[in-house]
C-alpha cells in the first residue's frame, strides 16, 4: 500500500507532465468545440454537462501543473478561454454563442477549486518534483 502511495505522490508532483496534459487538453477541446464533425467519444447528450467535465478537468489540470499558481490567476483565465471559445463558435454556421455554455464552464471552474484529495499533496513544499 505504501509503494502504491508513493507512486501516486510521484505522479501528482510530477508537473511538466500536467503542463503537457494542459496543453494537450486545451488543443483537444478547442478542436472539439470547433469542429463540424461529429465526434466518436463518450459524450454526454446535454452538451452542458460536457462543458462543465471539460472545465473541471482543465481546472484541475492546472492546480496540479502549477501548484503554487494564485485561483485569481487561472480561473479568470480559464473563462476567458471558455468565453473565447464561445466567441469562435459564435462565427461557425455550425454553431451558437451560448451563455449557458458558459455557466456551465464556470460551473466546472468552480467544482474544480473545491478540495480534492491529492491536489493538497502535490502542493507541499518539500514534495515539489518535476520531470
Amino acid at each position: 500500500m505504501l509503494r502504491i502511495r508513493s507512486i501516486i505522490i510521484t505522479l501528482l508532483t510530477m508537473h511538466r507532465l500536467w503542463q503537457a496534459v494542459l496543453f494537450s487538453s486545451i488543443a483537444a477541446i478547442l478542436y472539439l468545440a470547433t469542429t463540424s464533425s461529429s465526434y466518436p467519444i463518450p459524450a454526454s447528450p446535454n452538451d452542458k454537462i460536457n462543458h462543465l467535465i471539460a472545465f473541471l478537468e482543465l481546472t484541475l489540470v492546472t492546480r496540479l501543473a502549477w501548484p503554487r499558481l494564485s485561483v485569481f490567476w487561472y480561473a479568470p483565465a480559464l473563462l476567458g478561454f471558455g468565453l473565447a471559445l464561445e466567441a469562435v463558435q459564435a462565427n461557425l454556421p455550425y454553431r451558437d454563442f451560448s451563455m449557458a455554455d458558459l455557466a456551465a464552464d464556470a460551473a466546472g471552474i468552480g467544482l474544480g477549486l473545491l478540495p480534492w484529495p491529492g491536489l493538497r499533496l502535490a502542493q507541499q513544499p518539500g514534495l515539489r518534483k518535476s520531470l
